[in-house]
């Protein structure tokens, strides 16, 4: 995975960017909002004109003739308010809502394109955060900032010409002494973002955290550790807890500063205000309707100043969107890969290097076949490299130097789907989604037919206990399969790649964690699944390849012996000491089971 390109994270930009990538398609919803927003701020702003005429013609003047008039104007102008309010606030929950739907399609899609050694470096839980509580405060920075900037703005605007059509000179002194709060303001939203994107990444790892104790629950208690695993998520939680207490307090700091500039503006007015009206160079409805439109365009000044707080909070979840959707994979296809044509499915490594971390190389210098059609096994120590050659195959890493070839074309230079079209992998650890057995038999070929997805059943001995579940192939299995046994899960997938039927066949220690009857099953469903296949089997157990046509032997990264059981007995190298050493195990517990029996 290449590093993202160095992001610039001033508000300008993040706005900038995510207006252009996230906000642009839905302008024309937004324009219908912005328009029930300018009827809301009229509304508003005719509501504070009509205490005038309430003051002057009804309590002054006792004009009883506008009674009726002046009240049918009120109940029209409340009206209009609560249904051009009920439709800015119905259209911007819908372009808040798409932009959430959209931006996780956006996320998954790109994700989707990275290497599987992005997602071994990428705590789950980190990754769930992104597409839950960034994108909801990116959410609600779009819905909250566009409100404000909409309704609030329109309606501060709309009042505070009332108030300058009323009076200028009183106007002007309500309004000189709030831009003080400008700079104080801005510096709050400044350390605002800084806190969220923090509390962000806590709350990534409280995710992962999470997820792990949960996935593991069957370990930790086990091995009693639930008081230490307490103690792992108290003191997270409690890192969380600091972090939103301290964003709520520099939040409320804006309160105090709004509330005190608005005491000192609203007691300037009374007093010049009230001395002009006693004086009479002012009348009363004049007055109260000044009065009426300041404190009706207060609330919106308020919500204005604790905009910038809510802006900030949503460009910290987009700044960590931003840092995701620009990374981009290590492993790519060429501008002009083509398809992938199997003629027969031979494999070969040319002198491969291959390493996960810098001077500490996985593979060195390997070079081996498999010829096509044939069967051939993989054996060695643990963590010799076995499964590093199984994976660099299907390209989810890609060799160092050297190169790997099918059919004498350079896996690099085909498409993905293409080369992981024409490939099968069975591996010891099964992955079966919470879905029924019928759709995870079907995975990679969702068109299949019923008929094809039974037989595939048939084939890997699994159709038996599928029908003996309660619902057959409609039942689920559960998450990760955890309703099924090991070797059901095995048979499971051992279906699904009989149902792909791809020419190269792929097999990861299939059989080494199931027991003895389970082993012989699958060991009768992988002979099925192995006919007439080219496949690279990694083996445990060298019984279970005694009989492959040809045996390579990996010892720390490297080609350390090639040939057939016999050939390789007989060379009385590492081959031959690993079969000494499972032969006299054998033998011991054959005796031990004998022994017992006889007992």
């Amino acid at each position: 995975m290449t590093d993202a390109p160095q992001q610039d994270n001033s508000t300008y930009a993040l706005v900038k960017r995510l207006v252009r990538e996230s906000v642009r398609p839905y302008l024309a919803w937004i324009a219908f909002a912005l328009v029930c927003m300018a009827c809301v701020a009229g509304a508003t702003a005719i509501s504070a004109l009509l205490m005038k005429p309430v003051i002057n013609d009804v309590f002054v003047a006792r004009t009883e003739s506008l009674l009726i008039p002046i009240a049918l104007a009120v109940i029209v102008t409340f009206a209009m308010k609560g249904i051009a309010n009920y439709g800015q606030s119905v259209l911007m929950s819908f372009v808040g809502q798409r932009i959430i739907t959209d931006t996780q399609h956006r996320l998954y899609a790109h994700l989707s394109t990275m290497e599987l050694g992005f997602f071994h470096r990428m705590p789950t839980g980190n990754l769930i955060s992104r597409f839950t509580i960034d994108i909801n405060m990116m959410r609600a920075a779009v819905s909250n900032a566009l409100t404000g900037i909409g309704k609030d703005f329109l309606t501060l605007i709309f009042l505070v010409g009332v108030m300058f059509q009323q009076d200028w000179v009183l106007a002007s002194i309500a309004f000189i002494i709030f831009p003080i709060a400008i700079l104080p303001i801005a510096r709050l939203g400044r350390r605002i973002r800084k806190v969220t994107v923090n509390t962000q990444e806590e709350l990534g790892q409280f995710t992962t955290l999470l997820e792990q104790t949960f996935q593991g629950a069957r370990v930790v208690k086990a091995y009693g550790m639930e008081d230490y695993e307490k103690k792992r998520v108290q003191e997270i939680a409690e890192r969380v807890f600091a972090l939103v207490f301290k964003s709520s307090r520099i939040r409320s700091m804006a309160s105090p500063i709004m509330e005190t500039l608005g005491g000192v503006a609203v007691a300037l007015v009374i007093f010049y205000g009230g001395s002009r009206v006693i004086n009479q160079s002012m009348d009363p409805g004049s007055f109260f309707a000044f009065i009426t439109a300041l404190l009706l365009a207060y609330e919106p000044m308020k919500r204005l100043a604790n905009l910038n707080a809510s802006l900030q909070e949503g460009l910290a979840g987009a700044q960590r969107l931003f840092v995701l959707l620009d990374m981009k994979p290590e492993i790519q296809e060429k501008l002009a890969a083509r398809p992938m044509v199997i003629a027969g499915g031979g494999l070969e490594m040319e002198n491969v290097h291959f390493s996960y971390l810098p001077d500490q190389p996985a593979i060195d210098g390997i070079s081996l076949s498999v010829p096509a059609g044939k069967l051939v096994a993989l054996v060695g120590p643990s963590g010799a490299g076995k499964s590093t050659i199984l994976n660099l195959i299907p390209r989810f890493y890609d060799v160092n130097a050297g190169r790997i070839t099918i059919d004498e074309t350079d896996v690099r230079d085909v498409t993905f789907d293409s080369l992981r079209g024409c490939i099968a992998l069975v591996s010891q650890e099964i992955t079966l989604f919470d879905d029924t057995v019928r759709a995870n038999i079907a995975y990679g070929r969702p068109g299949a037919s019923e008929d094809e997805i039974i037989a595939a059943a048939k084939y890997a001995a699994a159709h038996d206990f599928i029908m003996d579940m309660p619902n057959g192939y409609d039942t689920y299995v559960g998450e990760r399969g955890t309703k099924v046994s090991g070797g059901q899960r095995q048979r499971l997938a051992i279906a699904r790649a009989m149902l792909k039927n791809a020419p190269i066949l792929l097999l990861d220690e299939a059989t080494s964690a199931l027991d003895t009857e389970s082993e012989r099953h699958v060991q009768a469903a992988l002979k099925k699944l192995m006919k007439g296949r080219t496949t690279l089997v990694i083996a445990h157990r060298l019984s279970t390849v005694m009989d492959a046509d040809l045996i390579h032997v990996i010892d720390d990264g490297k080609l350390s012996e090639s040939g057939t059981h016999a050939e390789l007995l007989a060379k009385n190298g590492i081959y031959a000491r690993l079969y000494q050493l499972q032969f006299s195990d054998q033998q011991m517990a054959k005796q031990a089971r004998l022994q017992a029996a006889g007992e």
